[in-house]
Order: structure tokens, then C-alpha cells, then sequence
């Protein structure tokens, strides 16, 4: 699995409407073959910043990146942020989802 994170600092004009602006590349993302998911959260420490939580099946993260609305997205940002995003990503082997939290089981 392909696990990527990246935060997104965004200008105080739009940090509103983020969501709704990026919402088309939302959309697109999630209807990819080899998506596991694609989710959107905002920062309680950096209001302007918001997280984007990824993963792709093994392999399916190069076509996402060579996509159309990949590159469309990329065009769409770029007058939205204040700078260049930060990304984690990472394989991890053997991984194809979320896993249950060993230390805080519920009944």
C-alpha cells in the first residue's frame, strides 16, 4: 500500500472554500482504480492548513499522479496556497487497509 500525507497551507481568502474548490480532484480521486481513500481534514494547531490522508493500492499511485485531474488539480492549487505543500510518503508492505488500534480496544 502506498500511504501518502500532505499538508496544505492555504491562503486565509480561501481556506473557507478549500474544500469545495478542490472537490472536483476529491471526486476524481476516489472514483480511481487502486484508491483506498482520500480524506480531507483541517488543522486544530494551523486553521489555514488542511491534511489530505492517502492511500493506493501497490502500483495505482503513479497513474493518479499522471492524471488529468491530477495535473488539473496541481493548477487549481497553485494560486490557493501559500507555499509548497509538505508530503510523507511511504510502502508499507503487506498493508492493504486500515488496521484495529491494539491499545484502545472497544467492546
Amino acid at each position: 500500500m502506498i500511504f501518502i500525507v500532505v499538508k496544505f497551507a492555504v491562503k486565509p481568502a480561501y481556506v473557507d472554500q478549500w474544500p469545495e474548490l478542490v472537490s472536483d480532484f476529491t471526486r476524481a480521486t476516489r472514483a480511481e482504480p487502486g484508491n483506498l481513500w482520500f480524506e480531507w481534514s483541517r488543522s486544530l494547531e494551523e486553521p489555514d492548513t488542511y491534511v489530505l490522508v492517502e492511500a493506493f493500492r501497490d502500483g495505482a499511485a503513479e497513474a493518479h499522479v499522471s492524471s488529468e485531474h491530477f495535473r488539473a488539480a496541481l493548477e487549481t492549487m497553485r494560486p490557493l496556497v501559500t507555499r509548497t505543500p509538505d508530503i510523507v510518503s511511504t510502502t508499507i508492505e503487506g498493508a492493504d487497509g486500515w488496521s484495529r488500534m491494539g491499545e484502545l480496544q472497544v467492546d
